[in-house]
């Protein structure tokens, strides 16, 4: 089964309603429906959760990180070893480091794809499945 890894860009897309938002919705709701597997690294959620604070204040934020993944979504912890690997990719490929997390989930399995908005991604397309969101 496909497991999709987002990345911040694509929850801040759907919640914001912007382009790429439908197709995030759907991804959403395949996990829902025991189709698709969503996972996010907890320093990508991390970003979502600050973006939402530094835009709306911390009751808008807390309510809109409760409702935006189904329960069957997983956040998976910045442990060591992930911390070590994104390191890794932030000094051999460029990425930022939040995005090496991303990047990092990616490469678990090749049924893994990456669901994006960040185009910055491109410098590593050789090393994982990605799906852009159209841009704005």
């Amino acid at each position: 089964m496909v497991t999709y890894v987002f990345d911040s860009s694509a929850l801040i897309r759907f919640v914001d309603n912007e382009a790429g938002a439908e197709r995030v919705e759907a991804i959403l709701s395949a996990c829902a429906a025991s189709q698709a597997r969503i996972c996010i690294s907890a320093v990508q959620w991390g970003e979502v959760a600050a973006n939402y604070r530094k835009r709306f204040g911390p009751a808008h934020e807390i309510y809109i990180m409760s409702t935006i993944l189904p329960s069957e979504a997983t956040i998976v912890p910045a442990t060591a070893e992930r911390a070590v690997h994104a390191a890794e990719f932030r000094v051999d490929r460029k990425p930022s480091y939040a995005d090496a997390f991303a990047l990092d989930l990616a490469t678990d399995s090749p049924e893994h794809i990456l669901v994006t908005a960040d185009y910055e991604f491109k410098t590593v397309e050789d090393l994982i499945r990605i799906e852009y969101l159209p841009a704005k």
